[in-house]
């Protein structure tokens, strides 16, 4: 039983690496608006955390309802097909409303050099967080129920909270690593010509995120 578990834990750090890495809306996203928002490092940490925290305990919670219920495998993969479906709505249309609100800024309104935010600025800002943060919160962890937390389900509660955690806290460093590597590696890219067109390229950069899960499965 023993190394039973422990295959499955060791499913869950694959499974949860693999699972972000090849999802850009998991840290795309934050890229994009840590460079157009201002954010510092550790404020776009935290963000990240607390958006991949709320992805993966939504999963978490409806899997061992789901488990503690008795219901069928196949019904939970169908919630998740329809908050995934959600989610990557909700980012597109982020992206899109984003990109619209981008172009007409860049159109109608003069460019000022600001010493300090306004509170429309600040407001804006708190949004942005909140926007991210119900995506995410609706954003399944596909995998998660189906392989893991039913399979760990025929062991005992402790094979649960072990595959859970494993899955959680892998997709959470992941997210957190890819998106500051990326980061850090825009930060030595110099595009000054493109710097006042840097909300638009925001915009278009999480609609094709949402666009490339609807229509591509990413």
């Amino acid at each position: 039983m023993e190394q039973s578990i422990a295959l499955l834990a060791g499913t869950a750090a694959a499974l949860g690496f693999v699972h972000t890495i090849t999802g850009p809306d998991h840290y795309l996203p934050f890229v994009v608006m840590a460079q157009t928002r201002k954010w510092g490092n550790v404020k776009t940490m935290w963000i990240v955390f607390l958006c991949g925290l709320g992805h993966v305990l939504s999963s978490v919670v409806i899997g061992v309802i789901g488990i503690a219920a008795g219901i069928a495998v196949g019904k939970l993969e169908l919630i998740e097909g329809m908050r995934g479906s959600l989610a990557s709505w909700l980012l597109f249309g982020a992206g899109v409303a984003y990109t619209i609100w981008a172009v007409v800024h860049r159109l109608i309104k003069p460019q000022h050099a600001h010493t300090h935010l306004t509170d429309e600025q600040k407001a804006r800002r708190t949004m942005t967080f909140w926007v991210l943060f119900t995506i995410f919160v609706f954003g399944p962890c596909e995998p998660l129920i189906p392989i893991l937390m039913y399979p760990a389900a025929e062991h005992n509660l402790m094979a649960i909270v072990i595959v859970a955690l494993v899955f959680s806290v892998t997709t959470i460093v992941t997210m957190l690593s890819v998106t500051m590597l990326l980061i850090k590696g825009f930060s030595f890219v110099k595009l000054h010509t493109l710097e006042k067109y840097q909300h638009i390229l925001a915009g278009a950069t999480i609609t094709a995120c949402g666009a490339g899960i609807i229509f591509l499965g990413l």
